[in-house]
């Protein structure tokens, strides 16, 4: 079963296609693969800085009332 590509409701063989569409095709499928990287990346930054903003909210917190609420 050969594999397809589907453009503007269009589906087309990728065997069928030139030379130099599979060469785009792959540069296409390598782009979209580094979007979908690169956006887990943001959401593990993301996360990350949300952990770094509470620890410094709850740093301030302990400093202001003078309770630690960071002791185990």
């Amino acid at each position: 079963m050969s594999q397809k590509i589907k453009l503007d409701e269009e589906e087309y063989d990728i065997e069928d296609l030139s030379t130099q569409a599979k060469k785009t095709l792959a540069s296409l499928n390598f782009s979209n693969n580094r979007i979908t990287e690169l956006n887990n990346m943001l959401a593990l930054l993301v996360r990350a800085k949300n952990s770094y903003v509470d620890s410094l909210r709850s740093e301030v917190i302990s400093k202001k009332s003078g309770f630690n609420f960071n002791e185990e």
